[in-house]
């Protein structure tokens, strides 16, 4: 869909404690995940202002969304793990 807000606290409801003790105590975690929201609204603004963009480089936003999602939900499971 788009426009559709992909954000961690949106995408891991349920994980939300762990992502906001991550921000305050890990730094990389807290940088990737700016990284992350900042990239995630770059491409929601070009999807809702429709602007001149390839489908190629529009699909590899997302995956850079993807890959950075992936890390963060790693290091998120991993701290849950304890």
């Amino acid at each position: 869909m788009l426009g559709e807000n992909h954000s961690l606290r949106n995408e891991f409801p349920d994980h939300i404690d762990t992502i906001t003790s991550l921000i305050g105590s890990n730094e990389h975690f807290a940088e990737i995940m700016k990284k992350y929201d900042a990239l995630d609204k770059q491409i929601r603004d070009l999807e809702m202002r429709d602007s001149p963009i390839s489908d190629e480089s529009i699909h590899e936003l997302k995956q850079q969304r993807v890959v950075m999602k992936d890390a963060l939900y790693h290091q998120i499971t991993l701290a849950e793990l304890g």
